[in-house]
C-alpha cells in the first residue's frame, strides 16, 4: 500500500525540494564571516556572535518540528510541506532586504537573528515533512535509498550555497561585496523557494496517511501519544541524529569558517573547497542509501560511528597542512557526514509508526539537530578561540561519535529485508 499509490513526480518533487531547503539554511553559515563584518562589526568578536546568532536560532527547530508535526500527523503530510516552504520563501526574501549595520546598527543583527530563527522554525517542519513522506511513498525494498536521494538533493542545496557564494564573493570587490552584493545569493534563494513552493501545490498525499484516514487512526494528540509510547524510540532518533548532526554542521558546513578563522585559507579559497566536499557527499549518499538497503541499517551506521571517532582529529589536522592535504580532509569528513545523513533519515523514520511519525521525529531527530547541528559550528569556535586548540572541532565529533555508538550496536534492524531474515 505504500508505493503503488505515490506517483514518481511527487516523489521528485519532494526529493528535489530539499536542495532549496538547505541552500537557504546553510547560505548563512557559509557567508558567516561576511555577515559578521556586515551585521555585528566584524572581527573574531563579530564572528563569535554571527555563529552564536546561528545556534540560537537552531533553538527553534524543534518547536517548528513539532508544531510542523502536529498539522503533518493530524491534517497531513503535503500541507504541512507547503506551510514550511511558504514561510522559508518569506524569510529568505525579507533577509535579502535588510538593512545593514552601517544603516541601522545592532538593530540590523537583530533583524538578522530575527529571520535565522523564523527560517530555522520552518525547516525544522522541512525534515520531518520530507523524510516522513518520502519513506512513506517509496517501495518497502527501496526506502533507504529513496530517502538518501534528499541527502543527495540537500547537498546539492548546499553546493550551490557554497558555489554561489564563492562566486559573489570572487567577483566583487570588498566595497560592492558589503554594500549590495552579499544579498544577491539571498534574492537567488527566495525565488527558488518560491518555485518549489508552487511545485508542491502539486504533490499528492501521502498513502499511509491516507490509510490512517481510511482506518480512522489519525492521531488527535499525537505528541501526548508519542511521549507515552515511543520513549525509546524518541531516545533512538535522538542518538541517530546526534551523530548526524555533529559530523555534518562541524565537519562540512563550519569548515569555512574554521579555515578562515585559522588562518589556513582565504575565504574564496575556503568556499571553493566546500564546493569540492558537497560534490563528494552527493556521490555517496545515494550509495550509503543503497548499501543500507541491502546489508541493513543498524551494520552501516555502527561502521560510520567506528570511522567517526577515528577520523577526525586527523582530518581536521589534515585542513590546516595546505591546499592539497586541506582538500582531502575536507573531502573525506564530508563524505562521513554525508553518509550519516544518508542512512540516518530513514533509520530515525523507521522508528515510529505512520501514526505519529513527525511528531516522534521531531522529538527525537529535530531536538538533536538543535543542540549537536546549531550549537557544535558556535562551540568549535569559542573553543579554539579560549583554548587554542585547533583541533577541538574533531575531538567533539569522536567524542558525540563514541557516545552514539553503544545505541547503535543495539538498534533493532529496520530495513524490512533484513528484519525478515531476522524473524
Amino acid at each position: 500500500m505504500q508505493a503503488s499509490h505515490m506517483s514518481k513526480r511527487s516523489l521528485a518533487v519532494a526529493t528535489f525540494s530539499t536542495i532549496v531547503e538547505w541552500y537557504d539554511f546553510t547560505l548563512y553559515l557559509y557567508l558567516a564571516t561576511l555577515l559578521s563584518r556586515i551585521f555585528f562589526g566584524g572581527g573574531a568578536a563579530g564572528l563569535g556572535e554571527a555563529l552564536a546568532g546561528f545556534a540560537l536560532a537552531y533553538a527553534m527547530r524543534p518547536l517548528g518540528a513539532i508544531v510542523f508535526g502536529h498539522i503533518g500527523d493530524r491534517h497531513g503530510r503535503r500541507l504541512t510541506m507547503l506551510l514550511s516552504m511558504g514561510m522559508m520563501t518569506a524569510a529568505m526574501l525579507a533577509t535579502a532586504l535588510l538593512p545593514t549595520h552601517a544603516q541601522a546598527g545592532p538593530a540590523a543583527g537583530w533583524m538578522l537573528l530575527a529571520l535565522r530563527c523564523l527560517m530555522a522554525f520552518s525547516v525544522g517542519g522541512e525534515y520531518t515533512g520530507v523524510v516522513a513522506y518520502l519513506m512513506e511513498g517509496a517501495s518497502a525494498p527501496r526506502r533507504g535509498f529513496v530517502t538518501s536521494l534528499a541527502s543527495a538533493a540537500s547537498e546539492v542545496g548546499a553546493l550551490l550555497a557554497a558555489g554561489i557564494a564563492a562566486l559573489t564573493v570572487a567577483s566583487l570587490d570588498n566595497a560592492s561585496l558589503e554594500s549590495w552584493g552579499w544579498r544577491i545569493p539571498f534574492f537567488v534563494g527566495a525565488g527558488m523557494a518560491g518555485l518549489i513552493l508552487l511545485a508542491r501545490s502539486t504533490m499528492e498525499e501521502s498513502p499511509d496517511f491516507i490509510r490512517q484516514q481510511a482506518m480512522d487512526s489519525v492521531p488527535r494528540h499525537p505528541l501526548r501519544a508519542s511521549l507515552r509510547h515511543h520513549r525509546a524510540a524518541i531516545g533512538r532518533g535522538f542518538a541517530i541524529s546526534a551523530l548526524g548532526s555533529i559530523t555534518y554542521y562541524v565537519g562540512i558546513t563550519y569548515v569555512p569558517s574554521f579555515l578562515t578563522g585559522t588562518g589556513s585559507m582565504d575565504e574564496g579559497a575556503a568556499l571553493w573547497l566546500s564546493t569540492a566536499a558537497a560534490l563528494a557527499v552527493i556521490l555517496v549518499t545515494p550509495v550509503t542509501g543503497l548499501l543500507a538497503d541491502r546489508i541493513g541499517r543498524r551494520p552501516v551506521l555502527v561502521l560510520l560511528s567506528m570511522l567517526g571517532v577515528g577520523l577526525p582529529i586527523p582530518m581536521f589536522l589534515m585542513m590546516m597542512q595546505g591546499h592539497g592535504t586541506a582538500l582531502f580532509g575536507a573531502v573525506i569528513l564530508a563524505c562521513l557526514g554525508g553518509a550519516v545523513s544518508a542512512v540516518g533519515a530513514v533509520t530515525t523514520a523507521e522508528q515510529f509508526p505512520g501514526e505519529g511519525r513527525l511528531t516522534g521525529l521531531a522529538l527525537g531527530a529535530t531536538t538533536a539537530t538543535a543542540l549537536f547541528g546549531g550549537l557544535t559550528p558556535w562551540l568549535s569556535h569559542l573553543l579554539i578561540e579560549r583554548t587554542g586548540w585547533t583541533l577541538a572541532p574533531g575531538a567533539m565529533i569522536a567524542l558525540v561519535a563514541l557516545c552514539a555508538l553503544p545505541v547503535l550496536l543495539a538498534l533493532p534492524e529496520t530495513a524490512p529485508a533484513r528484519r525478515k531474515g531476522r524473524v
